[in-house]
């Protein structure tokens, strides 16, 4: 009998003390089922209440874009490095949002779906990776937003503006991954930390939005260099990706091999904090949240 117990292959095997570096890569290919499930549950479960529904794609960064043109563009006065206005702050906010969407979403992930943690196994890695997956419909779609407004200053140009697509074009992959891989890393560590001081998920939405003044979101990065400033912006590893996101597509910003060598660095630090931290807290989180 214990012989025939020990031969047999089992599929899945649930133990309860792992190493905190197991972090079961493979059940998450064995669970990819469940992680498009998800993708689709996040995407029909948000907007299908909605009016508009996937309208809100277009609209959010539409009306962002015409506010930041009017504030900072015409009222501030701000350089924009030879651009139009409008494709500048475009081009930023379309970055940005993918970025802060995973982050965000990810960082309440323990608290939306204790109830399903607490009934079922499955990686639990599924559960914000499917967050950054189903983002990237909203990203596409305000990508698609960019592209027409590009092609209409190229048939309407503005006097003393100028853009083109950039060789940077062939990054434009690793700049999508590096932009989930941020948000994804800072989220899983949010989300445990929220586990036990639950008072810090008012900080998040807060905090984000302030982060997004430290990137050049709303400027490019010479003009903070004329300030003074422009040394502690490049600390913030979203300046060198939205530098090259502008390059890549409008072939304006300052693109280096160090400042995008830099965000891939802290970036891979980041993920893979935030992997060891998430599995480590997800081990006991249904005892604290």
């Amino acid at each position: 009998m214990e012989n025939n117990s020990q031969s047999q292959d089992w599929d899945l095997i649930i133990k309860g003390h792992t190493s905190l570096f197991d972090l079961k890569f493979k059940d998450l290919w064995n669970y990819r089922d469940l992680l498009l499930m998800f993708v689709k549950r996040d995407f029909v479960s948000f907007y299908k209440q909605t009016i508009l529904g996937p309208l809100w794609f277009f609209i959010q960064p539409i009306f962002t874009t015409l506010v930041f043109t009017f504030v900072f563009g015409n009222l501030a006065g701000i350089s924009t490095d030879g651009l139009p206005n409008q494709l500048f702050y475009l081009a930023g906010i379309t970055a940005w949002n993918y970025f802060s969407d995973c982050l965000t979403k990810t960082s309440t992930v323990f608290k939306d779906n204790a109830n399903i943690f607490g009934k079922v196994y499955f990686p639990r890695l599924i559960m914000p990776l499917s967050i950054v997956v189903s983002n990237l419909v909203r990203f596409g779609v305000q990508l698609i937003l960019l592209f027409l407004l590009m092609l209409y200053f190229y048939l309407n140009p503005i006097e003393g503006t100028s853009f083109q697509v950039s060789n940077g074009i062939f990054l434009f992959p690793f700049l999508v991954l590096l932009m989930a891989f941020l948000g994804l890393g800072l989220g899983l560590i949010i989300t445990a930390v929220t586990t036990k001081y639950k008072d810090l998920t008012f900080l998040v939405t807060f905090g984000v939005q302030l982060l997004m003044y430290a990137t050049t979101v709303i400027y490019p990065l010479s003009y903070a260099r004329e300030k003074g400033y422009g040394h502690i912006v490049e600390l913030n590893p979203m300046t060198g990706i939205i530098e090259a996101f502008r390059y890549a597509f409008l072939g304006k910003g300052e693109f280096t091999l160090w400042s995008i060598g830099y965000s891939t660095a802290v970036t891979l630090v980041i993920l893979f904090l935030g992997i060891i931290i998430f599995n480590k807290t997800e081990k006991n989180f249904v005892d604290t949240i």
